[in-house]
């Protein structure tokens, strides 16, 4: 398959440059398009041939859900089989925006798109394009990440040409995205919201709306079982990861760069490539290794916007070894240790 690859400003587009797009997604073809959170990967959610061929394109398991976007509040009633009060909140508060919902699902929404599940994770974006492309479609679009299951996720066009060109029909190239991060999960098919993936919306953005929001033990527990039942994408599988062996070392900074230092001497002496994702404030203390720094920690938001790129760099150099210092769980702080935990498979050493 040959695929096409446009340019399109976000902020400065007309009608006409994204027709293609939305001929191709009418006739359940996969097209790739920026969102503020990271480049997706659109079909027509409400036909399991679509489905089917994200997955396909992916390589991704047939029971991760997927996320369908809208572009406006009333779609619901096509999708949903029911809104509480407390979604209607969260969706005036955050929406469009970085944040799903999870709701009880019509009879009319595939389980191809739901994952074999009774619920339908619904979105509605922010950004001109995405939200241009939905509407002019007339597609409700499911979009996981845009990337090969289980890589960094894609938030530049280059990354989505890098892992999917020649398996979809066309990517709409519209810069670098502004978050970084998938967005936030929140199930509110139960009486109690519950996080089910954290992003840049917080518990306690969410809490300041509708109340009391649990999170999901997942997000902060052991690896994942993979007889779970995932009811979002991102709980089950491992996500986000580089090719080679990422390690998290967490505890005093002190500690963690000496710990660090050390494991990198030795595994350059065993003839590996070892590379470490430090920061702006302690890139200058690593001796061993390529030493890449993912950004100042007094600026947790470019951290995040550049989280995947520094993941996809590792690859780039050939990195067997990646040694990286942990991040705060507060703030987006939870939402960046959270990728990083999957891309290292749940390797972290505490000291």
């Amino acid at each position: 398959m040959d695929t096409k690859v446009i340019k399109v400003n976000p902020e400065m587009f007309d009608d006409g440059e994204l027709k293609e797009a939305c001929e191709i997604l009418k006739r359940n073809g996969l097209v790739a398009f920026p969102t503020e959170t990271v480049y997706g990967l659109g079909g027509d959610g409400m036909h399991k041939e679509a489905s089917a061929k994200i997955y396909a394109a992916k390589g991704r398991p047939s029971d991760n859900p997927l996320i369908i976007h809208i572009a406006d509040r009333k779609s619901l009633d096509e999708i949903a089989s029911e809104v509480s009060k407390k979604a209607e909140k969260l969706m005036d508060a955050f929406w469009p925006g970085p944040m799903t919902l999870i709701f009880r699902k019509k009879e009319n929404v595939p389980m191809s798109t739901t994952g074999g599940l009774e619920t339908v994770a619904v979105r509605m974006p922010s950004h001109p394009v995405a939200r241009e492309l939905i509407r002019q479609s007339g597609v409700y679009i499911a979009a996981p990440s845009a990337n090969t299951s289980g890589r960094p996720s894609p938030t530049k066009a280059e990354h989505v040409i890098e892992d999917l060109s020649g398996k979809i029909d066309m990517i709409i190239d519209g810069g670098s995205v502004g978050i970084g991060l998938e967005s936030t999960i929140v199930d509110m098919s139960e009486d109690i919201p519950v996080i089910l993936r954290p992003g840049y919306i917080t518990k306690e953005m969410l809490e300041n709306v509708v109340g009391e929001v649990k999170v999901d033990p997942a997000i902060v527990g052991e690896a994942p079982k993979k007889n779970i039942i995932a009811k979002a994408p991102g709980m089950k599988y491992r996500h986000y990861a580089p090719k080679g062996q990422m390690t998290i070392v967490e505890g005093d900074i002190d500690n963690v760069v000496a710990k660090i230092n050390e494991l990198s001497k030795e595994k350059i002496a065993d003839g590996r490539n070892v590379a470490v994702i430090a920061t702006d404030e302690t890139k200058y203390r690593y001796k061993y290794g390529t030493v890449k720094s993912i950004g100042s920690r007094k600026t947790e938001g470019s951290i995040a916007a550049g989280l995947y790129d520094i993941l996809r760099d590792m690859d780039h150099i050939g990195a067997q070894d990646i040694y990286a210092e942990s991040f705060s769980d507060d703030r987006l702080g939870g939402a960046i240790m959270n990728r990083m935990i999957k891309a290292a498979g749940h390797h972290v050493i505490h000291v």
